[in-house]
């Protein structure tokens, strides 16, 4: 069961991708439906985002898409372990 203290950290990172590239392109709209994930074949992750961004508009969704996304690129992760080993 996905619930919101979790946020969007069960999700594949190629999932919450092909989120934020069908926002980009405008073919999904907002706020996001279970239909809308569904026509994007993201009907198995529904659960999660909807929990986070079903209240959101577009440019919020993004928002947060681009966050998460940056959170989990390689070189962010080590530049943040880095900066809090030095504090």
């Amino acid at each position: 069961m996905h619930d919101a203290a979790s946020g969007l950290t069960g999700l594949a990172t190629d999932d919450l991708k092909k989120a934020l590239s069908a926002l980009h392109r405008g073919s999904m709209s907002c706020p996001l439906t279970i239909e809308e994930l569904t026509r994007h074949g993201l009907q198995h992750c529904a659960t999660g985002l909807l929990t986070q961004l079903r209240t959101l508009d577009s440019a919020g969704a993004r928002a947060v898409l681009v966050n998460v996304i940056a959170e989990r690129l390689p070189h962010n992760r080590q530049r943040r372990i880095q900066a809090e080993l030095k504090n």
